[in-house]
């Protein structure tokens, strides 16, 4: 708990994150269907990844706390406008698809706003310098599967974006089991200890 009495909002904005990585991964790889009306990918990406980001990310700027308030609002805000563009587009046909240029070019963009986060993550801890790390490589690598239409990158980043997700998951029981005992496991050491 905070000195401001307020609980930290990390472990609950990673676990949304992470848990919400993998599954989408688990499409991308091959090994959960993508059928939008047999996926959970919409349901996860609005709620667990989206919404419960965004909680955290205005729960963290309350706090005081401007990486993970940045960090938890902005990837909120993508799993929304993700899971959005799915409703309008493939679910009710609202809009046509977008080039492949489109795609890969926001995924660039999302890889540049976290390649700058990671940066910034050097002075958190090492398990947060890992989810960031996979991530940028995530976005890019999707960046480059949208603009070739290449499966086998698509299939990289997918495998990629599992470990991302995993990564986050780990971090996130990390900050519970570390609030629960006061121990910290491995990675939690920040990289300038």
């Amino acid at each position: 708990m905070s000195s401001q009495g307020i609980a930290n909002p990390a472990p609950l904005g990673l676990a949304g994150f992470g848990f919400t990585t993998v599954l989408l991964n688990l499409v991308n790889v091959g090994l959960v269907d993508s059928s939008l009306e047999t996926s959970f990918v919409l349901t996860m990406g609005l709620f667990f990844g989206g919404l419960c980001q965004l909680i955290a990310g205005q729960w963290a700027f309350k706090l005081g706390e401007v990486f993970p308030a940045t960090a938890f609002t902005a990837y909120g805000a993508f799993w929304e406008t993700f899971a959005f563009y799915l409703i309008i587009g493939p679910v009710f046909g609202l809009i046509g698809s977008p080039s492949g240029e489109s795609v890969a070019a926001y995924m660039i963009l999302w890889g540049i706003f976290t390649f700058y986060m990671w940066i910034n993550s050097f002075y958190h801890n090492w398990n947060l310098v890992g989810v960031f790390g996979t991530l940028w490589l995530l976005f890019f690598l999707l960046g480059a599967h949208f603009f070739t239409g290449s499966d086998l990158i698509l299939k990289i980043a997918g495998a990629e974006g599992v470990l991302c997700g995993f990564l986050a998951v780990w971090t996130s029981f990390c900050f519970v089991f570390l609030e629960h005992t006061g121990t910290k496991l491995p990675g939690m050491e920040t990289p300038f200890e």
